[in-house]
């Protein structure tokens, strides 16, 4: 498993620009990593601009910033970056007290590797 700690954003619905939220830490499993590693070349061959893998939430083990108390689900949403075709990961889900809009920065899928 891999242990990331990226910067955490919100963006509450009808909100025009997101806020930030502060350091979010979570693991990614080898079975998420390797099915984003399956996306990013599915992604390359399809044409298709991103694909969200459901976060396995059990072995996560998030830590997430004080202003966000629990997450209703959780993706890893991976798209390829058009200047080389290189995949990159962040992680998306919804606030549970107000299905506010969560996600982080993004990272290299190959950096997990």
């Amino acid at each position: 498993m891999n242990t990331m700690t990226l910067d955490a954003w919100c963006k509450p619905e009808g909100a025009d620009h997101s806020t930030p939220l502060g350091k979010m830490t979570f693991r990614v499993s080898e079975q998420d990593h390797l099915k984003m590693e399956d996306a990013e070349e599915k992604l390359a061959t399809s044409g298709e601009k991103e694909a969200m893998i459901p976060a396995d939430m059990t072995s996560m083990e998030m830590e997430l910033p004080e202003d966000c108390e629990a997450l209703s689900d959780c993706s890893l949403r991976v798209y390829l970056r058009a200047e080389d075709e290189r995949g990159f990961f962040h992680l998306v889900g919804h606030r549970a007290e107000d299905h506010a809009l969560i996600y982080t920065n993004s990272v290299m899928v190959e950096q997990l590797g």
